[in-house]
Parts: structure tokens; sequence; C-alpha cells
């Protein structure tokens, strides 16, 4: 260990795993270290599931109506992958795919007075859903149709409309739509959690509602995917990948000091060891006094023995409570996953709720999401603190990552990978670019 690298990683979670891959592929020599015995830091899946029971300190063993303990993989923070978004396209052009699988999740719904309605992303859909009436129907698409046509690099589908001026409160205006299509296609089809959005340039929600639909026309039963066996298998994916391009890992290394000389850091000290080191990633856990706290999530994992009522019977799925909903500033989400996907034991379903904390009363806030589960056989309930780095890392080179937010997909956490990643060479991330280092390895065409 005691050698000289271009980077020390410390953690294992998704955000480190994929930067200490890029950092690999680009030729970096890399050392990546974890505290724990096991990786995904935050964003791990437990198994087995005395682990779980462990972890959230609950007496006694788990029932023997849970099955077997390894037959469970039970993730912390819930997330899907948008089937066209930032993260599958990293897995494609790193190649990580071929050591996953993936299953698409049965379906997207949303919240309204009470009920749970599947959300309409495709003409058809929309003409059939019980969301809207006729009329609101027709204008929503006469929406989506322009939706699809646009361009931002093409004026003539503009429709005057200035996506870099026009607040996206007018073009609603424009297509005369009502506030319930307005609420789930800000919050179910563009996922923004809060309605800030609503008087900023209408250009990103115009594309967040692209890359809605054009996830879900890759796929067809919903936009999201999510990997067999879990969520941790992710950061595994891009840690093997660092592997094969020379990178070190090394878990269950506690350690003991960050070095830092004239305000930039020289090297890790861990078991007595020092690696030394001109960069550092790492996640908030390693550096308290760097980051600050910006607010909290509450997330309640709960095991089912039933599908959610009112989805189908389908065997995975995403529910958004709008916060206009229930008279919040910001949305609550459910993930459902399930014995379909070797995450659970036969029969049995694992539902994640899970939103940003707004009062003193956290599990009060998230009743509404439990209300739609029951009955519930066991919940395990976890507030987090979201921190995020005090500064961008330029002077001290310490570059650290954000803790996961309560979205329910991963392109928030893409967003701060491309972020650390320009902060750390002074260049854009480029996909292509990844491509054609490894084509050069490979010497494929």
């Amino acid at each position: 260990m005691n050698e000289e690298y271009d980077v020390i990683v410390l953690g294992t979670g998704l955000t480190e795993c994929i930067l200490s891959g890029i950092m690999s592929v680009n030729g970096k020599k890399v050392l990546h270290m974890d505290r724990n015995p096991y990786y995904g830091g935050e964003s791990a899946s437990i198994t087995p599931l005395e682990d779980l029971y462990r972890r959230f300190k609950i007496p006694g063993a788990p029932p023997t109506s849970m099955g077997r303990g390894r037959d469970w993989n039970v993730d912390l923070i819930p997330k899907f992958l948008m089937a066209n978004g930032q993260l599958v396209k990293m897995l494609l052009f790193t190649e990580v795919t071929r050591y996953l699988d993936f299953k698409v999740t049965e379906g997207s719904f949303v919240y309204k007075g009470g009920k749970i309605y599947k959300v309409p992303s495709t003409e058809a859909e929309a003409l059939a859903s019980s969301l809207m009436g006729l009329f609101e129907k027709r204008r929503f698409r006469k929406f989506l149709v322009y939706v699809a046509n646009f361009d931002e690099n093409d004026p003539r589908t503009f429709e005057g409309i200035d996506p870099k001026k026009t607040a996206m409160r007018e073009v609603y205006k424009k297509f005369d739509l009502g506030q319930d299509v307005i609420d789930f296609t800000g919050h179910a089809l563009a996922l923004y959690r809060t309605d800030d959005y609503l008087d900023q340039p209408c250009c990103e929600t115009i594309n967040r509602i692209k890359l809605y639909s054009e996830s879900l026309a890759r796929y067809g039963k919903s936009p999201y995917l999510y990997p067999l066996y879990g969520l941790g298998e992710l950061p595994q994916g891009f840690a093997r990948l660092s592997a094969i391009y020379g990178g070190t890992y090394m878990l269950n290394k506690p350690i003991e000091e960050i070095i830092v000389q004239n305000g930039k850091v020289t090297g890790v000290k861990s078991e007595g060891e020092i690696a030394r080191c001109k960069q550092l990633i790492c996640d908030p856990s390693y550096v308290k006094d760097r980051v600050e706290k910006v607010g909290q999530v509450i997330r309640v994992i709960c095991i089912l023995n039933h599908p959610i009522r009112n989805t189908s019977d389908a065997n995975s799925c995403q529910i958004i409570i709008p916060q206009n909903q229930v008279n919040r500033k910001s949305d609550i989400y459910v993930c459902m996953i399930s014995s379909a996907h070797n995450v659970a034991a036969q029969g049995k379903y694992i539902a994640i709720a899970s939103t940003t904390v707004e009062t003193k009363e956290p599990e009060k806030e998230i009743r509404p999401a439990l209300e739609l589960l029951e009955p519930i056989e066991q919940k395990f309930v976890s507030i987090s603190d979201l921190l995020v780095p005090k500064d961008l890392g330029t002077e001290s080179q310490i570059f650290i990552s954000r803790t996961y937010d309560a979205t329910t997909h991963f392109e928030t956490t893409c967003d701060d990978i491309k972020d650390i990643y320009k902060r750390m060479t002074g260049s854009e991330f480029d996909f292509e670019e990844m491509k054609r280092k490894k084509n050069d390895i490979y010497g494929e065409d």
C-alpha cells in the first residue's frame, strides 16, 4: 500500500465506483478503499435478511414466514434506472452491462385524491386514462405531440415558445392544461420533486418529458429498469471494470487520516501505512468537517406478502404522490420490487417509501404512502442527513460526492458524477470519449 497513486477513492457507493471505473479506463492509477466489509456504502443491498434486522436494531430473528434469510437483497436506497437515462448510457459505454441482468419495472402510478392511477405516457394510454376527462385528454394529447416533436436546435418546432425564456407555467397555459394534469406531468413524467420548475425556462422540463417518453418507448411497460439481485450489483460492476484496468480494491480498511499539506491532499493513512495520491474522491462520511447538511430524507423499507392494491398485481412498480395532493412542498415516492427480481423470498414484496423531511414528525409525513401498502409485515425506518461538500475541491483536490437524494431514479446521481469529473479533470464528461479509450485497449474497430 505504501505507493503513489493518481487517485485514491474512499467508499464504494455507486458514485465512487463509477468515478473509479472511469478514472481507471482513463489510464489513471487508482486505489479504492472502504471501511466496510461490503460494497455499496450508503447505497448497499443488505443480505441476508438477519443483517437488515440487526442494522435497524429490530430485536429477535426474522419470523420463519419470511423464508430463507439469504434469499433477500434489500436496497437501503431505492432507485430505478431510466431506460434511456445517463446511468444506462454509462453502463453500456463501459460494458458493465455484461455483469448485470435487468428487468423492466411493470408500471408507474400517480396518486390523486386518495387513489392511485397508472401514469399515461403514450397517446393511447392518455385517451384511455381515467385520470382526465375527454376534453382534457385531447389537450394533453396535443401537448404530448408538441413535446415529441420539440427540438431545442430547430426553431420551427417551437410554435411561438422560447425554450430559454418561456416559463413552463406559460406552456401549460398555452395548451390549457388543468391543475391535475399539470401535477402528474411535472411530477410523474418530468419527475420534479417540487413545483419550483413552473417559473423556470421550459426547455429542461420538455427534455425531461422526452427522456421519460423515449425510455418508455424502449421497453413499453414503464421507463424504469431494475437489476436482478438489487442495486448493490451496480457499484460492484463498476468496481470490476476498475480492476480490469489495474485499479486496486481493499475492503474492510479503516481510514485513520486524510493527509493534507499546504491545503492540498497528499495521501491517506490506513493501519499505519500511508498511500500517497494527487487527488482524492470520497463520500461525505469520510470527511465530516468538509460537508454541510442541507436537509434530511426519510426512507421506510416495508416487507409485504401481497402486491400493492390497484396496481393490477404488478410485481414491481413506482408510485408518485405529488406534493399538492397531500399539502406538502415535496413529493413522496414508493418503489416496489419483489421475488421476481431475486431480492426477496418467494411471494414477498419490498416496498420502499421515501421523501424529503419537512417537519419535526417525518413518520407522520410519510403516512399517505404507507396507507397504500397496508397490511405491512415489517418496516424499517431510517432518517438520513442530506450532505453536500462545502467547496468544489479544486484547491484541496478532495472531491466529495453528495448524499443520495429522495428521487427514485439515478439522474441526479449521474449529474453529480459528471460534475465531479469536470472539477477533477477540467473537461466535460464525454460518453464517446470513454468508448474510444476502451476501443484502443481492446483493439476493436
